[in-house]
């Protein structure tokens, strides 16, 4: 489906809880006020494909499965094999902080999960205590190699701090040297905590990796669905992938829409506008025949009415004019 201006939205990031077994520093430190959402308001995964259902009616066919961590949900690999079995559904990724995914890895791969990001700051594990307040790196880098070793398509998504982890970016970019791994770096998204952290940007970063590898082309090969950009260095197996949320505005090309845990539809991350499509299930609970059509013509309807009015662009850059007030947990990364 394109939205009014012309872009083609065929990409939902679908949340599927609020919890998370980590407490990353500029995502959900301890401390923060965050109430925990009762599971009577999370949406079933019953509902969530229903959802994905009404999405591929207007050609949305591709989903990235988020948290919190989706891996503390129960059930999740049972969920990915119910969305791959419903006709039309093109791609299922998800993106996961790694801690779980070593015991999983092989079962999501046989549900039909088509590739894993996995967020991972530092190579150092006594940084990774400091940003995500536990002592679990060990099990991070065993997923990874899981999932490598599943046979999934794996990224690897850093986000670098001043003063933390900066001085790493080299070290995390060799993961990329001698298997086909992607390692993305994504600028702080000023959303929620991340706010009160100074952003490397990824000028600077690509500026400084043409000096040491002057042979350094684009890579315009897909990678996925997101808008990251590409490189490939001369002897490495994986590339290596910039998202600059603050100055490399990708929004003209976006083809996305979000849907949290508590089923709201969110068109644009930068904005606190939502839909909310949880009630059409509260409201229409019964599960007949008829009853299901009226619920998939009413959500429909609900996922059009967001992707028509999804905004042209993001306002990162100007802080005072974002409206999103929600941690990023809360709305699904």
């Amino acid at each position: 489906m394109k939205d009014r201006f012309q872009r083609n939205i065929d990409y939902m990031r679908m949340s599927i809880t609020d919890l998370c077994n980590l407490r990353c520093r500029y995502c959900m430190p301890d401390g923060m006020t965050v109430q925990k959402v009762p599971m009577s308001e999370i949406l079933t995964y019953e509902e969530l494909a229903e959802i994905a259902t009404a999405g591929i009616a207007l050609g949305i066919t591709k989903y990235k499965i988020t948290g919190g961590e989706p891996l503390v949900r129960r059930g999740c690999t049972n969920f990915i094999r119910m969305l791959k079995e419903i006709p039309g559904i093109e791609q299922v990724t998800m993106t996961t902080n790694g801690v779980l995914l070593e015991e999983q890895a092989e079962a999501l791969r046989a549900a039909g999960l088509d590739a894993v990001n996995v967020s991972l700051d530092t190579l150092k594990p006594e940084v990774f205590e400091k940003i995500s307040g536990v002592n679990l790196h060990h099990r991070v880098m065993a997923g990874i190699d899981a999932a490598f070793d599943a046979g999934l398509r794996v990224k690897i998504n850093t986000v670098l701090q001043k003063g933390m982890n900066d001085e790493e970016w080299l070290s995390i970019l060799s993961l990329a040297k001698d298997r086909p791994i992607d390692v993305r770096f994504i600028e702080m998204m000023p959303i929620g905590y991340g706010k009160q952290f100074d952003p490397i940007y990824n000028d600077d970063l690509q500026a400084a990796l043409l000096k040491i590898y002057p042979d350094i082309k684009k890579d315009d090969r897909i990678h996925g669905n997101g808008p990251a950009t590409y490189m490939k260095i001369p002897g490495f197996k994986g590339s290596v992938g910039f998202i600059g949320a603050m100055h490399g505005r990708f929004c003209a090309d976006c083809n996305r829409i979000r849907l949290t845990s508590t089923g709201k539809l969110k068109p644009c991350l930068c904005y606190g506008n939502t839909y909310d499509i949880r009630h059409i299930f509260t409201e229409n609970p019964g599960q007949d025949s008829e009853e299901t059509r009226n619920r998939q013509s009413m959500l429909i309807e609900a996922i059009r009415d967001a992707v028509e009015n999804k905004p042209e662009k993001h306002c990162f850059e100007k802080l005072s004019e974002i409206t999103e007030q929600k941690e990023m947990v809360e709305i699904g990364g």
